[in-house]
């Protein structure tokens, strides 16, 4: 296991999709993944500090967990088949762990609002991951993507499916 942060979230202007971006840690190696815009917007609303007036889904997600003692361990994003990603949510329950399937967007908002880790199989990080070329590098060592710019503006976004 892999771990990873939340590196940026792009917005296309002329569809839908959406994509996070996940860095691994103490590397150069990015994650793309696609997301839905409710996903986009539950994940951003909280990183930006925004409380809606009533609780978000995932926000009763959060009130249900801590009612009933179960504790967010850690998310996983464990495999990518006919690109999709497939996670799991590794909780705390009695002592012990239980896993749930989740897919990655959901999973990524309940890890922003419990603090949680994100982790990444290197089977997925080999098979989708993205490492910069070492002139882009040199050019900025800005934590906000700047690399990425070119590669992320590039992409077709029409016929990509959501996790």
């Amino acid at each position: 296991m892999i771990e990873v942060k939340i590196a940026a979230i792009r917005v296309s202007l002329v569809s839908p999709h959406r994509i996070i971006v996940l860095k691994q840690l103490n590397a150069e190696r990015y994650l793309p993944i696609w997301i839905g815009a409710f996903e986009t917007e539950a994940i951003s609303m909280h990183l930006q500090g925004i409380e809606p007036p009533r609780p978000m889904t995932h926000d009763l997600i959060v009130r249900l967990l801590k009612t009933l003692g179960v504790k967010l361990r850690y998310i996983y994003i464990n495999d990518l088949h006919s690109d999709t990603f497939y996670c799991e949510l590794v909780l705390g329950v009695k002592g012990e762990d239980v896993v749930v399937d989740c897919r990655p967007s959901d999973a990524i908002a309940l890890a922003v609002r419990l603090g949680v880790p994100i982790y990444v199989h290197e089977d997925v990080l080999q098979g989708a991951g993205v490492v910069p070329e070492e002139s882009l590098l040199d050019e900025s060592a800005d934590e906000t993507l700047d690399v990425f710019r070119d590669y992320l503006n590039q992409l077709d976004l029409g016929d990509i499916p959501t996790d």
